[in-house]
C-alpha cells in the first residue's frame, strides 16, 4: 500500500472518528430531550426525533468509515474479528475494545430499532437503554486509543461532548422535565404543521 494512501486512510479513520463521537453526543442529548416532550431549540417532538434518527444514521455511516479505514491502515493493524470481538486486537487491547464493546452495544440498538414493531416497544426501549453504555465506552475508547488521544483539541471536543450529554442529563434529572407543556408553550404554526 502506498504511503499516500497509507495516510489518507489515517487520517480519515481519525476524522472520522471524531465526527463519530460528536455525532452520537448530539444523538444522546436529543434522545434525552425527546422525552420530555416539549419543543427544543423551537423544535416540536416529532421534528426533535426526526433529527435524533436522521443524526443517528449519519453517526453509523461515520462510524462504518472510521472502522473501514481502520481496516485497510496497516498502523493500526486492526482484523475483522477485532471489530466483532472486543480485548482481542493487538493494538492497544483495552481501548480498542472498548470502540469494539460500544459498536456491538450500536449494532444491538440498530437491529432492534429495525425489528421495533416485531418485538415490541417495551422490549425495544429496555434494549435502547444501551445506547446510555455505548456512548460513555466510546467516549473512553477516543480518549485512550488512536494518535490525538493528548492533544488539546480532542481533549476539548470530547469534553464539549460529555458537557452536552451532561447538561441533557442534569435537565432529565430535574423536576420541569416531565412537567407538560401548555398549550401557549407549543407554537401555534408547529400545531397546525403537525395537525395537517
Amino acid at each position: 500500500m502506498s504511503s499516500t494512501v497509507t495516510a489518507a486512510a489515517w487520517y480519515l479513520a481519525r476524522g472520522s472518528g471524531v465526527t463519530t463521537l460528536v455525532l452520537f453526543s448530539v444523538v444522546v442529548a436529543l434522545g434525552i430531550a425527546s422525552r420530555s416532550g416539549r419543543p427544543v431549540a423551537g423544535l416540536p417532538r416529532f421534528a426533535v426525533q426526526a433529527v435524533h434518527r436522521s443524526a443517528s444514521l449519519l453517526a453509523l455511516a461515520f462510524l462504518g468509515m472510521h472502522i473501514v479505514t481502520l481496516l485497510v491502515d496497516p498502523y493500526a493493524q486492526l482484523r475483522l474479528v477485532d471489530v466483532v470481538v472486543p480485548f482481542i486486537g493487538s493494538y492497544r487491547p483495552l481501548w480498542l475494545g472498548l470502540g469494539t464493546l460500544a459498536l456491538d452495544l450500536m449494532v444491538a440498538l440498530v437491529a432492534t430499532s429495525l425489528l421495533r414493531d416485531r418485538i415490541g416497544a417495551r422490549a425495544w426501549k429496555v434494549i435502547h437503554w444501551a445506547a446510555y453504555a455505548a456512548w460513555p465506552v466510546a467516549v473512553l475508547h477516543g480518549l485512550g486509543t488512536g494518535t490525538d488521544a493528548a492533544t488539546w483539541w480532542l481533549r476539548a471536543v470530547t469534553a464539549a461532548c460529555v458537557a452536552l450529554v451532561g447538561a441533557a442529563l442534569v435537565w432529565r434529572r430535574s423536576p420541569d422535565f416531565d412537567a407538560v407543556p401548555t398549550a401557549s408553550a407549543i407554537p401555534a404554526a408547529a400545531v397546525k404543521e403537525f395537525v395537517r
